[in-house]
C-alpha cells in the first residue's frame, strides 16, 4: 500500500500572471513546497496524479468565473516547475470543481491499494475542498499539507482549511 498525491490545478491558467484566474503571487509560493512533496512521495513509491481544469469554450462555469483553462489552450497545462512529474498518463482533465466529477479519478484510485490520498494545489476553498470532500465521501483517508495549498482569497483559504479538518475529517498538516 502507498499514497496517492492529487495535484489540483497547478496549471498555467491559475499560476502564471496574465491569465484570467491567476491566483496571485502568494499562491506561487507553494510551488517549491509541492515540488518537495512530490519528490518525497515519488521516492516512497506514491502515485502522482495531476487534476487539471479543462473547459469547453461555452462551459456554464463561465457564468460564475471568467473564461479560463479552455481545452486546446496552454492554460490547462501543468506549470513548468512541476512538469518533471508529468508522465504520459497521469493528468486527469476535469471540468467541475471536484476531481471526481465525470473523470477517471475514482477508477484510478480503486485500481491502487492506497493508505491515504494527499491533496495539494489551488484553490483551497474551491477545487481542493470539493475534491477532498468527494474523497472523504468515498471513505479515503485524506491529508492536506497546509503549506502546499493556496487560494486567491486568503479568508476563504483559512476557512477551507478549518472546514477540511473540522467538518470533513481530513488531516491538515
Amino acid at each position: 500500500m502507498s499514497n496517492v498525491v492529487l495535484v489540483v490545478d497547478m496549471v498555467k491558467g491559475f499560476l502564471e500572471p496574465g491569465h484570467n484566474l491567476y491566483c496571485g503571487d502568494d499562491s506561487r509560493k507553494i510551488i517549491p513546497n509541492i515540488h518537495s512533496l512530490l519528490t518525497r512521495e515519488r521516492d516512497a513509491g506514491a502515485e502522482i496524479l495531476f487534476i487539471s481544469d479543462h473547459h469547453d469554450p461555452d462551459d456554464l462555469e463561465f457564468q460564475v468565473f471568467p473564461v479560463h483553462c479552455v481545452r486546446g489552450t496552454e492554460e490547462p497545462h501543468v506549470i513548468a516547475e512541476l512538469s518533471e512529474f508529468v508522465t504520459g498518463d497521469n493528468v486527469i482533465p476535469k471540468n467541475r470543481y471536484s476531481g471526481f466529477f465525470n473523470t477517471a479519478l475514482e477508477a484510478r484510485l480503486a485500481a491502487v491499494g492506497l493508505d491515504k490520498v494527499i491533496i495539494c494545489g489551488v484553490c483551497t476553498d474551491i477545487c481542493v475542498l470539493h475534491t477532498a470532500s468527494d474523497a472523504r465521501n468515498r471513505d479515503y483517508a485524506v491529508e492536506v499539507p497546509s503549506d502546499c495549498v493556496a487560494s486567491f482569497n486568503p479568508d476563504a483559504h483559512v476557512w477551507a482549511l478549518a472546514h477540511l479538518k473540522d467538518i470533513l475529517g481530513a488531516s491538515v498538516i
